[in-house]
């Protein structure tokens, strides 16, 4: 266990479902509970998954006046790591899509409540397996434990249900695993989940292999999943996997202790790694064929707005209806007024919302002539009028606007401005930046503001803006530094010699306070110090107003992250015709 995590207690191992606050589930009393409007019955399943029987522990939600002769299309929903399917956000879509008429079977996924067998990441041939026995029970194929049958609902032909995925976080890759496994699920809507874990808990925003551990998070999500046995009465035994992996499926552990480790040789590496990747959405894509509505949060270190962007390109390079919005919360936070929150009982009062109960409306009903809306969407938190906060678009803005790295600290328009000079810094053995304190943004605790310690960091410090600028997307820094230290280990054969640093932007206002663009950073561990890299920071959405300045920061650390093994001086030299690029995707001017 990484001496870090000790710090964390362990009630920060946050039930990660999509933060939303949410009214408190409907009591079952026996076995079904009803309300004017529908029923609810709790039902469970054994179904075989990953060579193992697993128990799952479901509710069936059933519209009054539905049955054979009346049938309805359904919802199929899980929850998010650490809940279940009574936990307010997971039990408010069976509740919320009971009350529109759909049929709801909302679930407590593999290794959580009371269902069975360990965590196994989303894996698409263990949780996309054990929901697509679900979907055979909703085409009334299959019985639960009980007997009981689902023949209410409509079906596309026999043993072919109509039926969607709606979910958050954890309960939002499951959807694209399940629909990888089985092409009966007519429409998804993952909301703030993951294009590729190996790049969520381990990101190299240069793109090389292995990246920066994010060690926050990471750890705080296996704490919350191997002490379970310990905090849930009555626990499922087939959940225990051995005492040296308790909860999760031994490579699952395997990955989290490689991580820790801080040391990276290439085959162990790549092998756990791999892993991650096989079991991600950015693994399986391919085989992704129904039509998919990504909500992603900007507020998000975990999962950033790029994961979602990835699998948005993806499905539509490959011919998948897709579309996406960048909503304002995510797992760190940025939940606002107006924004959806399923706690009141309807799709109506919120954009995503409309959205959301349009694609269902469009792909589960079958209403052809209903708008799905646009390509892209994304809050802005600069507009007042709840009408207006959300922009669309037809595509991704593009880079369009570049500024140079001067040898003297400023960020510069014009090459030709650029100043010769060098400028350097160096790391120190302990963390000397901040960006934030990663379970903050969903425990609600205080967190320092951003910092960087003076000659652990550079900066480049752009004019006061004559205009308002507004970025939405992911900036992208070309830059290129000297690290004799560096260069003399990066080819020891263990990736944790290679030199780490930690890309970010942030907004000065004209009386010098700097605010760090939704706490996100790009940590990147450089393969050949030798070489120009190249450096996606995580997507935004801000304006920049006018008479505001941009300041471009590498730095040399940061606490959420295991960073430098070893001190390594950086200097970065910049002249006219070989300095660093900053391009910035830029809407309206």
């Amino acid at each position: 266990m990484s001496r870090r995590v000790s710090g964390i207690h362990a009630a920060l191992a946050l039930a990660l479902t999509a933060p939303l606050t949410l009214a408190a589930p409907l009591a079952l009393t026996g076995r079904a509970a009803a309300t004017d409007q529908y029923t609810v019955t709790a039902v469970k399943f054994t179904v075989r998954a990953g060579g193992r029987d697993c128990a799952v522990d479901a509710d069936l939600y059933r519209p009054a006046g539905v049955d054979r002769a009346h049938p309805a299309p359904a919802v199929l929903a899980t929850n998010g790591f650490g809940g279940s399917k009574s936990d307010g956000s997971t039990d408010a879509i069976g509740r919320t899509f009971a009350r529109r008429g759909y049929v709801g079977l909302v679930y407590s996924g593999l290794g959580f409540g009371r269902s069975g067998c360990p965590i196994s990441l989303d894996d698409p041939d263990i949780d996309g397996t054990a929901a697509s026995g679900l979907v055979d029970f909703l085409a009334g194929t299959r019985a639960a434990d009980d007997g009981t049958r689902a023949d209410f609902v409509t079906l596309d032909t026999k043993g072919d249900p109509r039926v969607g995925m709606i979910g958050g976080s954890y309960g939002g890759a499951v959807q694209l695993a399940t629909a990888a496994v089985d092409h009966r699920v007519d429409a998804l809507v993952p909301m703030v989940t993951w294009h590729d874990l190996a790049y969520s808990l381990d990101p190299d925003n240069g793109g090389s292999v292995p990246g920066v551990f994010k060690w926050q998070w990471t750890n705080g999500f296996y704490l919350m999943g191997e002490t379970q046995p310990l905090t849930v009465p009555g626990l499922d035994p087939t959940r225990i996997n051995s005492l040296a992996c308790v909860h999760f499926v031994s490579e699952a552990c395997a990955l989290i202790r490689a991580l820790n480790s801080g040391s990276y040789p290439a085959k162990a590496t790549a092998d756990v790694l791999g892993y991650a990747r096989s079991v991600s959405p950015v693994s399986y894509l391919k085989r992704v064929e129904a039509p998919t509505l990504l909500v992603q949060g900007q507020a998000d270190s975990l999962f950033n707005l790029n994961e979602a962007t990835a699998t948005y390109k993806t499905l539509r390079a490959q011919g998948t209806t897709a579309k996406m919005i960048w909503q304002s919360w995510g797992h760190s936070g940025g939940s606002v007024a107006g924004e959806l929150d399923l706690g009141r009982g309807d799709l109506e009062s919120s954009y995503v919302g409309r959205r959301i109960a349009a694609w269902c409306e469009r792909y589960l009903r079958g209403r052809t002539s209903v708008d799905t809306g646009p390509a892209f969407a994304y809050y802005r938190d600069w507009i007042t009028d709840p009408a207006g906060t959300y922009a669309t678009a037809g595509r991704l803005p593009a880079l369009e606007k570049k500024l140079y790295l001067s040898g003297d600290g400023r960020l510069v328009d014009d090459r030709a401005e650029v100043a010769r000079g060098s400028r350097d810094y160096v790391n120190r053995p302990v963390p000397t930046s901040h960006s934030e304190n990663s379970p903050s943004g969903m425990t609600g605790l205080p967190d320092p503001a951003p910092y960087d310690t003076r000659g652990t960091f550079l900066g480049w410090t752009g004019a006061p803006l004559i205009r308002t600028t507004d970025v939405v997307g992911a900036p992208r820094a070309t830059l290129k530094v000297v690290s004799p230290a560096a260069r003399r280990v990066q080819n020891s054969g263990d990736a944790a010699d290679r030199l780490v640093l930690f890309a970010k932007l942030y907004d000065l206002a004209p009386d010098g306070t700097g605010t760090l663009v939704h706490r996100l950073v790009a940590p990147v561990r450089i393969p050949d110090v030798t070489k120009t890299f190249t450096v996606t920071l995580p997507g935004i959405v801000h304006r920049f107003t006018k008479g505001h300045r941009l300041r471009f920061v590498i730095a040399a650390s940061d606490d959420a992250y295991t960073g430098n093994r070893g001190i390594k001086p950086v200097t970065v030299i910049s002249s006219p015709r070989d300095t660093g690029v900053l391009e910035l995707p830029v809407v309206g001017g």
